[in-house]
């Protein structure tokens, strides 16, 4: 029997309203309609997910969610990282696997839910789940791109806003992986890291997934051929609405 028959999986859609980079980049719209409708839409059809939900502690969000028939929870402004909101949904409303979808990540596909459930189903051991996708050379020298490196069996070895692995002698054809920022968790593994402190590298490189690995957490590494634009400034949003409009009208939902 598929792992994910004994196991309720409620994905989360943390959304702030007060991002520095895009202000209320969440319910800027695109094609119509605003990103975090995207998210909602396109993660909803997903069939491996028992509930969605999104966790806001923004009342101008979660009234927008009501008005649109979507789930929401109204959580504490205090919150640093998404992972930490998603802590706080889990209190009331139980679950054996959590999905971290950003409110950002409007080009989501039910194909990258998938991949990144997959370790859960064929692995009863694993804590926690993440993506990655090809990038070229040149891609990886962006410090904006970040960059995840695995051992053999798919585990993460470090995530850097370098470009890892450095190619010394450019001697092989070193493979370069961007990282998406789409993570699946045991509530285990969930409860763990709102107990944790900031670790030493994650606070270095300003990437809080880092957290479970120093702590001896491992984190298993799906790969996808279908990259995403995470919105983050007013040129990442243009560059999305570009890619709706070149869908057909059926596919933006």
């Amino acid at each position: 029997m598929p792992q994910h028959a004994k196991r309720t999986i409620v994905g989360v859609i943390p959304a702030r309203l007060d991002s520095t980079r895009l202000p209320r980049k969440v319910l800027r719209p695109i094609c119509g309609r605003p990103m975090l409708h995207h998210v909602f839409a396109r993660a909803s059809r997903c069939e491996l997910l028992d509930d969605l939900v999104v966790a806001t502690d923004s009342q101008e969000v979660h009234d927008y969610c009501v008005r649109n028939q979507i789930k929401v929870c109204m959580t504490s402004t205090a919150h640093t990282s998404g992972t930490d909101r998603i802590c706080e949904v889990a209190q009331s409303l139980p679950a054996d696997i959590y999905v971290n979808i950003q409110g950002d990540e409007p080009m989501i596909r039910p194909a990258h839910l998938e991949a990144l459930l997959q370790p859960f189903l064929q692995d009863a051991s694993v804590q926690v789940s993440t993506l990655k996708t090809p990038i070229t050379a040149d891609e990886a020298q962006n410090p904006n791109c970040v960059k995840v490196v695995t051992d053999m069996d798919g585990r993460a070895l470090y995530f850097s806003r370098c470009a890892i692995p450095y190619n010394r002698d450019q001697a092989t054809d070193a493979a370069y992986f961007k990282h998406l920022g789409l993570y699946a968790y045991m509530r285990s593994a969930l409860d763990r890291f709102h107990q944790l402190p900031p670790s030493r590298l994650e606070q270095a490189e300003k990437l809080e997934q880092l957290r479970f690995l120093e702590h001896g957490i491992p984190i298993h590494v799906a790969e996808t051929l279908y990259d995403t634009i995470g919105v983050d400034t007013e040129e990442d949003l243009a560059r999305v609405e570009q890619y709706f409009r070149d869908l057909n009208p059926s596919e933006r939902i």
